[in-house]
């Protein structure tokens, strides 16, 4: 089986990319909800997290992201992925090359949208204030970078059919159709 990681920078469309991904029939499992959970010291997801898996799964006061990473491919629905049978997994993993979590992957697919376009869709589309939206894309590795390192790249900076041609496209390379 091959699991491949889903990425992009915020704002980027990720959550469009994965749906088209399922319409294609791909099983794309959202560490996402986790990942939102356990962050955070001091939360009770942290705190949960601890007490489940144990102080190894504790590094400079946070949660290590590795482990992490790699426990989301025991979570219930990677497990039924393995029990069906799927050739190919999708894990929708937010900060993964932040996180140093490539490496767990098959290959890596990247949600691409440049910088300027990411702004405007938080600051319109999410009504985020500019500065703050500003600061939150600068916190992340730059998306030229990510582009850099991804095996697979669908540009969703135009139209949506543009992008779903893409991800078809990508689908059909990843799953050999």
């Amino acid at each position: 089986m091959k699991v491949i990681g889903l990425t992009g920078g915020v704002g980027s469309g990720k959550s469009t990319v994965a749906e088209m991904l399922r319409e294609l029939g791909a099983t794309v499992i959202d560490a996402d909800q986790a990942a939102h959970e356990v962050y955070a010291p001091g939360t009770p997801g942290f705190e949960a997290v601890v007490a489940e898996f144990g102080p190894d799964f504790v590094r400079d006061g946070a949660i290590d992201r590795q482990k992490l990473g790699a426990l989301v491919f025991d979570d219930d629905a990677a497990a039924e992925a393995v029990e069906r049978g799927d050739e190919i997994v999708i894990q929708d993993v937010p900060l993964l090359f932040e996180n140093g979590l490539e490496d767990l992957f098959s290959s890596v697919l990247l949600v691409y949208t440049p910088a300027d376009i990411q702004l405007e869709r938080l600051v319109e589309g999410r009504g985020m204030p500019r500065e703050r939206a500003r600061a939150i894309i600068a916190a992340q590795m730059p998306i030229e970078e990510k582009q850099r390192r991804a095996h697979h790249v669908v540009d969703n900076s135009g139209t949506v059919d543009q992008t779903r041609n893409q991800v078809e496209e990508v689908w059909a390379q990843m799953s050999g159709r």
